[in-house]
């Protein structure tokens, strides 16, 4: 994932860094020989926390491919690709909620913002509100440059898809679920109207007792499907959230196309019971993907963060600037930015349902596949429902 992300010690470095090659696309202009790097808020955590989905390419010896303009998509190649109006989004509000505290958040999403001429988001003119967990301002969490660099994609590809809405930023103590469940409870409690995580971790059989931080109806939650391929993550396997998996989205000619990403997570819920509206045949219970959007961070979106990251530090200086970003992180704000703009959450208990209503009003992803499971839909996109692209990417906000 990303920049350079900071971690306290070198072992917890060494650790939290994973390198996959990558080839040079069309949409970012990169050299070949950039890897897409996994960092300190990505690396695998403990029982009962949660890790970010973000991924960030880098150079082959680990150091971020930092760069002083945008190398990713930016607002208009997104909206370009999705059908989406730069319009649209007036009276929502897209809750963020991460782990730790991003205390460059406001100053670097102005930044974002004002380089592709959107909108002002601020404290002060109402449009952006940071908080803890209780729902205080003024008191965060300890500042975390791996995390902080997961809050400046959240917020940007939200301020991408829907330059109109407000965003709240709901910061929890730490990256433990308890923290990040409350977190939730405070956004839908403050008003949200779409709520996006971009964090997750392994399944377990007490995750369905959790569910109720997520069933918060009339309220589009969205929920990145994981960036290991082939696999299942909590929360993303909630039956009432919208789990959002990825992928590859290439420049061709004056459109794009589109291909399931390999990291995308997707699969059969080992405990959570299929929502009524879900009908795909080789699982029995929660299957996930729902919908997606890009992912990939060889295609992948323009992130800006000043917050000094974990190899910035290592090597004695910290990065400032643009970075391309990927991972799940990046679709699921995408996603809630398209309910934004649809604005339809509200006529349901179930925005998740809304989609598997409005098939037609998607892009069908069918090539591409995220791991081996026999050839089966659950790894392999094809026509129709697959688990890595669900019933496919926006096409315009018809599906939502």
């Amino acid at each position: 994932m990303r920049l350079r992300i900071i971690v306290s010690t070198v072992a917890a470095l060494a650790s939290a860094a994973l390198l996959v090659p990558a080839a040079a696309t069309a949409a970012t202009g990169k050299a070949h020989g950039l890897h897409a790097i996994r960092g300190a808020c990505a690396a695998k955590t403990q029982a009962g926390a949660a890790h970010c989905n973000l991924r960030l390419l880098a150079t082959a010896d680990g150091a971020a491919a930092a760069a002083a303009a945008p190398t990713g998509y930016g607002p208009p190649d997104l909206r370009s690709a999705y059908g989406l109006s730069a319009t649209g989004g007036a009276g929502q509000t897209i809750a963020i909620v991460d782990a730790y505290d991003d205390k460059t958040a406001e100053a670097d999403l102005a930044m974002y913002r004002a380089y592709y001429g959107l909108p002002a988001c601020t404290t002060a003119n109402g449009c952006f509100k940071k908080v803890n967990q209780t729902g205080v301002q003024g008191s965060y969490p300890a500042n975390n440059v791996g995390w902080a660099l997961e809050i400046s994609l959240d917020l940007d590809m939200a301020s991408a898809i829907c330059a109109n809405c407000n965003i709240l930023l709901v910061e929890a103590k730490n990256n433990q679920n308890a923290n990040l469940y409350a977190a939730v409870d405070t956004a839908a409690r403050l008003g949200a109207t779409e709520i996006s995580n971009s964090y997750g971790g392994a399944e377990a059989s007490t995750e369905t007792a959790q569910d109720v931080h997520y069933n918060h109806p009339g309220i589009a939650i969205t929920v990145s499907s994981g960036d290991a391929g082939y696999g299942v993550e909590y929360p993303a396997a909630s039956q009432y959230v919208t789990a959002v998996g990825g992928t590859t989205l290439t420049r061709s000619g004056s459109g794009f196309t589109e291909s399931a990403w390999n990291g995308a997570g997707s699969g059969c819920s080992k405990y959570e019971l299929k929502p009524s509206w879900q009908h795909d045949p080789g699982c029995a219970k929660r299957t996930v993907a729902d919908v997606s959007a890009v992912a990939d961070p060889n295609t992948g979106v323009a992130v800006y963060d000043s917050n000094c990251s974990a190899f910035g530090q290592l090597l004695g200086q910290c990065f400032k600037g643009w970075g391309t970003v990927g991972g799940t992180s990046a679709s699921a704000p995408i996603i809630a930015g398209v309910y934004a703009l649809a604005g339809n959450a509200a006529s349901t208990n179930y925005p998740s349902s809304i989609p598997y209503a409005n098939t037609g009003a998607l892009h069908d992803v069918t090539t591409g596949s995220n791991g081996s499971c026999s050839g089966s839909y659950l790894c392999t996109a094809g026509a129709g429902y697959d688990g890595p692209t669900g019933l496919g990417t926006p096409n315009g906000t018809g599906a939502f």
